[in-house]
């Protein structure tokens, strides 16, 4: 056993698609990617498309052929983390322009998060973190026509009037005692 904690991060995932030209083109056009790689899979007997947005990692997305005509989508939702209020507008805009529908905006207090149907059906979410943290699951509606500091005020009101707020920071704190709890326990 090595010293270092087991601590495994989620870095990527893979959707299956109808069709992947149309689904390669749309997150690139909404959240930056590139198209890292393509080609035929060898164990996976499928066309893939790689896609980042980022120069460390060569994919955030996989997307593979295989989803059938009429194949509902599985996809509870993919998440993009944006950095600012704006970036949601942003991301809403590119969204519409690029074939999303179902467009909606949640206040989760802990995260400002607007939610769409891809050309697909698939659910995305792009959020933005907020400073505070109340018990989940939790959603008022979010209206990104108001501004950025009528939205912090709202969801400060709205979280600290909830039994279960606390700071952000704090609530991290008490993960990471628990995390290195279990860690001490199991090793």
């Amino acid at each position: 056993m090595s010293g270092t904690p087991f601590a495994p991060n989620l870095s990527h995932c893979g959707v299956f698609v109808r069709d992947l030209e149309r689904m390669t083109r749309f997150y690139c056009e909404v959240f930056d990617m590139q198209l890292t790689d393509q080609g035929e899979g060898v164990t996976f007997r499928m066309s893939l498309a790689f896609l980042s947005s980022r120069s460390d990692q060569h994919h955030q997305l996989a997307l593979a052929t295989g989803r059938g005509p009429d194949a509902p989508s599985t996809v509870m939702q993919l998440s993009f983390k944006v950095t600012e209020i704006a970036h949601l507008r942003e991301a809403r805009a590119r969204a519409l322009a690029s074939g999303a529908s179902a467009m909606r905006g949640l206040n989760h207090g802990n995260a400002l998060s607007i939610y769409f149907a891809d050309p697909e059906g698939n659910t995305v979410e792009v959020y933005l973190d907020t400073p505070w943290q109340v018990r989940q699951p939790h959603g008022d509606p979010l209206d990104l026509e108001r501004g950025d500091a009528e939205l912090w005020a709202e969801t400060e009101r709205i979280c600290r009037a909830d039994p279960t707020f606390e700071p952000a920071a704090e609530w991290a704190a008490k993960f990471e005692a628990r995390q290195r709890a279990l860690r001490a326990a199991g090793g």
